[in-house]
C-alpha cells in the first residue's frame, strides 16, 4: 500500500500507506486512475499550502473498484467499478436543508480539505459513490468528475436545443462545457487564444475564434444574425473575458460564471439593466450531474479519450505534475494508482 504526499515546493514523496477499514456507511476502494486538475496544479504551485497543510495526499478526479463495504452499505457490491463525487457535506446547514448540499456552508472538498485519492486504497462515504457501466473504462471514468462540472454548468445556464452558446476559454473545462452544450442541441462557439486548444476543438467539430486576431463582439453578432449569444459561459477567469461576456450576450441572455476569479473584477452592470441579462453562478456539481456525465460517456455522445494527454504510474507522480506544468496545451494527465 503506497500513497503520494504533496510536501510543498512542487514536490511529492511516496510513503507507505495503510488501507483504512470502512466504517458502517463507508466503502474502501482500490484506486484505478486519478486525474490532475487545475486545482491540483494550484496546490502544486504552493498557493493553497495554508488550506491543504502539507504533507498531504491530494487528488479527487478518481475511478476505482469497490474492495470492501461498510456494514450498512447495501446498494454496492465488491468488485463494482465506480467514481467518486468528492464532496463531504454536513447535512444540517441552511444550504443542505434546502437541498443544495453541494454548496454546503461547511463543505469539505475531498482531496483538498481531507485525504485524497493519490494512493492505492481510498476509504470514502458510500453516499459519494456512482457506479460506472461496463462500457466506460476506468481511464475515462477518471474524467467523469470534470465532465460533471460541465454538466452542472449547462444545467445552471438552462441552455436548450437550438440556442447559441459562446464558451470563453478553451481549457479542459471549457472544452467539456462546449461538448455538453453540443450534446443538448445547442450551437457552440469557443473563444480561445491558444492555437493548440483551438485545434483540439476541431476534433469535435466545434467552431472557434481567436479574440486576439478577430473582434469577438463583431464575430458573435454575425454568427447570431445580430442577436448575440443566448448563453455565455465565462471559463477563463481573466478580465478581458468579463468585459466580453456582457458585450456578446443577447437581450435577456444568460451568463454563467464558471471560472474562479481570485480578485473582484470590474463588471459592466449597465448591460444587465439595458439588455435584462442574467448572471448565474455554477459551483462544482450535484448528484444528477454525475449521472448525466456517466450517461453521456456510456451512450457514446461524448468520447473523453482525446482528453487524456498522458498516463503515469503513482511512483512517477512528480514527473506527471512537472510535465503538465510545462505543457500549457495539455488537457488531462492521469496517474495510475493500481497495485501491480
Amino acid at each position: 500500500m503506497q500513497a503520494a504526499e504533496y510536501i510543498g515546493n512542487k514536490s511529492f514523496r511516496i510513503v507507505a500507506g495503510q488501507a483504512i477499514k470502512p466504517q458502517a456507511d463507508e466503502v474502501r476502494l482500490d484506486v484505478g486512475f486519478v486525474g490532475i486538475c487545475g486545482t491540483d496544479m494550484h496546490i502544486y504551485h504552493g498557493v493553497m499550502d495554508q488550506r491543504v497543510n502539507p504533507p498531504h495526499t491530494i487528488g479527487h478526479e478518481i475511478s476505482g473498484v469497490v474492495a470492501e463495504l461498510g456494514s450498512e452499505v447495501t446498494n454496492l457490491q465488491v468488485g463494482a467499478r465506480v467514481v467518486v463525487r468528492p464532496l463531504d457535506y454536513c447535512g444540517d446547514c441552511p444550504a443542505c436543508n434546502a437541498g443544495h448540499s453541494h454548496v454546503c456552508h461547511n463543505l469539505k472538498f475531498m482531496g483538498i480539505d481531507s485525504v485524497g485519492a493519490f494512493q492505492n486504497s481510498w476509504t470514502v462515504k458510500a453516499r459519494t459513490i456512482h457506479k460506472l457501466p461496463e462500457n466506460v473504462s476506468l481511464e475515462q471514468g477518471a474524467l467523469i468528475e470534470p465532465l460533471s462540472v460541465a454538466c452542472h454548468d449547462i444545467s445552471r445556464s438552462r441552455l436548450k436545443a437550438g440556442e447559441k452558446a459562446v464558451v470563453i476559454g478553451g481549457g479542459p473545462i471549457g472544452q467539456l462545457v462546449a461538448l455538453v452544450a453540443k450534446s443538448v442541441g445547442a450551437e457552440v462557439l469557443i473563444s480561445e487564444v491558444n492555437n493548440e486548444r483551438r485545434k483540439f476543438s476541431s476534433r469535435y467539430d466545434i467552431e472557434t475564434i481567436n479574440p486576439l486576431e478577430q473582434d469577438l463582439q463583431e464575430y458573435v453578432s454575425k454568427w447570431s444574425d445580430g442577436k448575440g449569444a443566448d448563453v455565455v459561459f465565462e471559463v477563463s477567469g481573466v478580465q478581458p473575458a468579463v468585459e466580453a461576456m456582457t458585450q456578446i450576450a443577447a437581450v435577456r441572455g444568460r451568463i454563467c460564471m464558471v471560472a474562479i476569479h481570485s480578485q473582484k473584477p470590474p463588471v459592466d452592470l449597465f448591460q444587465f439593466f439595458w439588455r435584462e441579462l442574467e448572471l448565474v453562478g455554477a459551483r462544482v456539481y450535484e448528484d444528477a450531474d454525475f449521472e448525466m456525465a456517466i450517461d453521456l460517456v456510456a451512450s457514446g455522445k461524448i468520447d473523453l479519450a482525446p482528453f487524456i494527454t498522458s498516463v503515469s504510474e503513482l511512483a512517477d507522480i512528480s514527473s506527471a505534475f512537472a510535465s503538465m506544468d510545462n505543457n500549457p496545451t495539455g488537457m488531462k494527465a492521469l496517474v495510475s494508482c493500481q497495485t501491480k
